[in-house]
């Protein structure tokens, strides 16, 4: 008789998807990463990255670590490190962050403030 220790996944180890098609209406929370490639009709608040696909779309406020965006976000967003609009990308909304990097082809509509 083998002795085998069963593996369970860490929750640094795991991390979250929002696959196209699917639309969500109401808040996210997430203690990780998430990915969202679908439709989100609310708030997210997450301690750690997001990355809105190209198909992606949130119509609500952002808070988080890091954001990736290269799709759309209606709303306003406070990240507490970075924040990186790629060329798709399409923010109507107020930004609060530390660093920002805006790659040329993003829109971006709003204001933004610098932390220190």
């Amino acid at each position: 008789m083998l002795n085998r220790k069963e593996v369970v996944p860490t929750p640094s180890g795991m991390h979250n998807v929002l696959s196209a098609g699917t639309v969500l209406t109401g808040n996210l929370v997430t203690q990780d990463d998430i990915r969202i490639d679908g439709v989100i009709e609310g708030n997210i608040i997450s301690k750690g990255k997001i990355i809105i696909g190209n198909n992606g779309h949130v119509s609500g406020d952002v808070e988080c670590t890091n954001l990736d965006l290269l799709g759309k976000v209606s709303g306003n967003v406070v990240c507490e490190d970075t924040i990186v609009l790629r060329a798709t990308a399409n923010l109507i909304g107020d930004i609060t962050t530390q660093t920002i990097e805006i790659e040329p082809g993003a829109r971006f509509s709003g204001s933004c403030r610098m932390k220190n």
